[in-house]
């Protein structure tokens, strides 16, 4: 009996009378027709042979196994070795060719050859570029590193310039300025770790002072226009508001109500001399005459009278009240003292003694002063004094009277 596959074979009751070989179907053989042929799996829901269907780019041979997998060339994949493999890119009559990720990628689109998932830091269809925020380092492998620059003070981005080893910030926010943005331009100044335009009011030329504040603390430099302050917010000595409040004008001299200015041409000169008086009624006598004060003898130079606020010129004229009072005490007081000693020189009795032989001449400066004391004059016990004026002088030889 010829026994043929009734799946395999064209009849199963035909075969060769000599050695038995059934006629097989397409894709089996055997004796019997029992087995696929090469270049065919058995499919087990139909128990029959399917063609394995390798791909002849990709497969090395068009033989699989009994699961229809075929052998796929290197950087090929897939049940039919149809599909580029992990790293490898464009199926086509030469099979694969690997990605082109400058080893910064082990996959790819098989399609078009795009890296997928780039790594350290890198980016692009081969990942040949850093990321947004990173340079790529002259050295290690051209690794890429991130930038030296703050989003806040520039864009974040850098690159190495021709020539140079560090990289630059491309470029820096309003405010900031440096190679890495971390110093405040001209006309901002630091306030925690952020530059703040500088406030001055606008009373600052930046051709004149190019900083227009100090960058450490924002005080301005260069006030213009007669202003002063932290922020160039006040006037300087001697000029106050308008009464807009914007500029700073010259303060007027006002030393008393009234001020009067004339000029006066000196002899031999060539420009006028100018002089200001002022009439002080509050403190001084309506005849005292009040000082003139000149103000300029040179060509090539201008003067003007010192401001003397109205507060400091009644500090002034007070100071001199109190030292002409202070005067005029002492010198009542030397001459009260000058008086007295006079006085006292004046009623101090004397007397004047004469001897001639055998008299004694005595005379009192006290007779011409009736209310002279003469009581302690004569230490002599012996010594008396008569209600009258008389003395009476006694020595251990001789008394006489006088």
């Amino acid at each position: 009996l010829c026994n043929c596959s009734a799946v395999g074979s064209i009849g199963a009751a035909e075969c060769d009378s000599v050695t038995g070989q059934c006629l097989c179907r397409e894709g089996y053989a055997g004796l019997r027709c029992e087995s696929c042929a090469q270049g065919f799996y058995p499919e087990r829901s139909s128990q029959g042979c399917r063609p394995c269907g390798c791909s002849p780019p990709g497969s090395r041979s068009p033989h699989c196994d009994d699961s229809g997998k075929c052998q796929c060339k290197d950087g090929v994949t897939g049940l039919k070795c149809d599909q580029c493999s992990d790293g490898y890119y464009r199926f086509n009559e030469t099979a694969c060719e690997p990605c082109q990720c400058n080893n910064h990628s082990k996959t790819c689109n098989s399609s078009t050859g795009t890296c997928l998932q780039c790594q350290d830091n890198t980016e692009g269809d081969h990942c040949e570029l850093c990321k947004e925020g990173f340079y790529r380092s002259p050295h290690a492998a051209h690794a890429c590193h991130h930038c030296p620059c703050s989003t806040v003070a520039s864009t974040g981005t850098c690159r190495i310039h021709p020539g140079e080893t560090a990289p630059r910030c491309d470029k820096c926010r309003t405010g900031y300025t440096g190679p890495n943005c971390n110093r405040c331009d001209n006309g901002y100044y630091n306030s925690d770790s952020i530059c703040v335009r500088c406030k001055c009011n606008g009373n600052v030329d930046p051709a004149r002072s190019p900083s227009v504040c100090k960058p450490e603390s924002g005080e301005c430099l260069g006030c213009l226009y007669h202003t002063a302050g932290f922020h160039c917010e006040e006037c300087e000595d001697g000029y106050v508001r308008d009464p807009e409040g914007t500029n700073c004008t010259k303060k007027e001299a006002t030393l008393g109500p009234e001020t009067r200015e004339f000029t006066t041409s000196a002899p031999n000169a060539s420009k006028a001399t100018s002089f200001s008086t002022a009439v002080i009624n509050s403190t001084l006598s309506p005849t005292t005459i009040q000082t003139v004060f000149p103000i300029s003898s040179s060509d090539n130079s201008t003067s003007a009278f010192a401001d003397v606020s109205w507060t400091q010129f009644n500090i002034i004229i007070l100071t001199v009240i109190i030292i002409v009072v202070v005067l005029l005490m002492g010198f009542v007081g030397a001459v009260y003292m000058y008086r007295e000693y006079q006085n006292r020189k004046l009623n101090a009795p004397f007397w004047t003694i004469e001897l001639k032989e055998d008299n004694i001449s005595f005379s009192s400066y006290h007779d011409s002063i009736p209310n002279a004391d003469v009581s302690g004059l004569l230490e002599d016990d012996g010594n008396e004094v008569a209600p009258n004026g008389q003395l009476t002088l006694t020595t251990p030889m001789h008394n006489f009277k006088a």
